[in-house]
């Protein structure tokens, strides 16, 4: 009898163990795949996941290199309505490193319009050079400012009466057969340095409904820079994927009036437009037609006339650098740079250029 029981037990025993073996046996696959998924998720890939926490969180500003600041600041607030709201010299390390020159003192101006500011930045050493006389719209290194207007025809000639070098022949009205820009209106024209500005008009149901808001000023405030991009998939990558901007819209943008807006025969692009929770918009200009624009020159530097730079406000620059730096971005900045006293507005500051070239300043605050 005993040795029946303990045969009976054994058996029972072994099923157990059985059935045991048979549950497990799945998760212990799902774990070994887990830990194999784990294993073959790369720092690339680890880091683009981080993107949604360290996101870009505003656009604080679009600026540019300029030659002559007080012919400048009289330049955009004389004709264009912005005021001035800072004003202060920099030298020292810190901003050698940052600007990834040697010997840099600066004059850095800042001018609001709106809600909106410009930054203005003069290299009083070392100097830089023009912007080259032959610039064209579809030159990779071209970015403008456009400013929102309340009135196309006041806005134009207003700028007529200070005699303004133009860009475009005229403002050009985007045909309703565009019907994501349908009935936008444009204008491009010239700084004294020759940095290319827009006016840019939107009607009811286009833009940002700010900008239709009743108002006795003409010039409004900057809402958006463009840039011009080779690729935009490999933009897309940088600013969304890297950066965390989203996706606002896109068109499809040609005809006689796009041709005349950019001065470029047979202009046909691809436009998209990214932003961020606040501050003006980024716009991608993908020539789909010419495609003969050229890459920015390999040797440009900050002080240079073409240097623009637009201002991301971040929580973390450090961890927005390291994913950054392992997807191999370009810098100007060799690493991030703490900023004395916070004298130009923040703490912690990078520059980093995009895959066309395009100066983006990270900075946190």
């Amino acid at each position: 009898m005993p040795t029946r029981f303990h045969k009976r037990l054994q058996r029972s025993l072994l099923s157990v163990i059985a059935f045991a073996v048979i549950v497990a046996a799945p998760q212990q696959h799902a774990d070994s795949q887990s830990a194999l998924s784990s294993q073959a998720t790369t720092p690339v890939q680890l880091a683009q996941t981080q993107t949604v926490q360290n996101a870009v969180v505003a656009v604080e500003s679009v600026g540019m290199t300029v030659s002559d600041m007080d012919r400048a600041v009289a330049f955009y607030s004389n004709v264009l309505s912005f005021k001035k709201v800072s004003d202060v010299e920099v030298l020292g390390t810190e901003y050698e490193q940052l600007q990834g020159l040697f010997g840099v003192r600066l004059r850095v101006v800042k001018l609001q319009l709106g809600n909106e500011l410009l930054e203005l930045t003069e290299y009083l050493t070392p100097k830089g050079r023009p912007i080259p006389i032959d610039s064209c719209s579809n030159d990779r290194w071209f970015q403008h400012s456009a400013i929102a207007v309340s009135d196309m025809d006041q806005a134009y000639q207003h700028l007529r009466k200070f005699k303004v070098q133009h860009a475009s022949t005229a403002p050009q009205r985007i045909p309703d057969s565009n019907q994501a820009a349908a009935g936008i209106r444009a204008f491009y024209f010239k700084d004294p340095d020759g940095h290319n500005l827009e006016i840019i008009y939107f009607p009811s149901g286009k833009g940002d409904p700010k900008w239709q808001k009743p108002t006795n000023q003409i010039f409004l405030g900057i809402d958006h820079t463009a840039i011009v991009v080779s690729n935009t998939a490999a933009s897309l990558k940088f600013y969304r994927d890297l950066l965390g901007l989203r996706v606002a819209g896109e068109s499809l943008n040609y005809g006689t009036e796009q041709e005349h807006l950019n001065n470029v025969q047979g202009a046909r692009l691809h436009i998209s437009g990214l932003r961020s929770p606040a501050g003006p918009g980024i716009e991608f200009l993908e020539y789909l037609k010419p495609t003969d624009g050229r890459s920015l020159p390999a040797d440009a530097r900050p002080n240079d006339l073409l240097h623009w730079q637009t201002t991301l406000v971040v929580k973390d620059v450090g961890a927005i650098a390291e994913r950054l730096r392992l997807n191999q971005a370009t810098f100007i900045s060799p690493k991030v740079v703490t900023i004395p006293e916070q004298r130009l507005g923040f703490k912690k500051a990078l520059i980093v250029r995009d895959p066309d070239g395009h100066a983006m300043r990270l900075v946190e605050k």
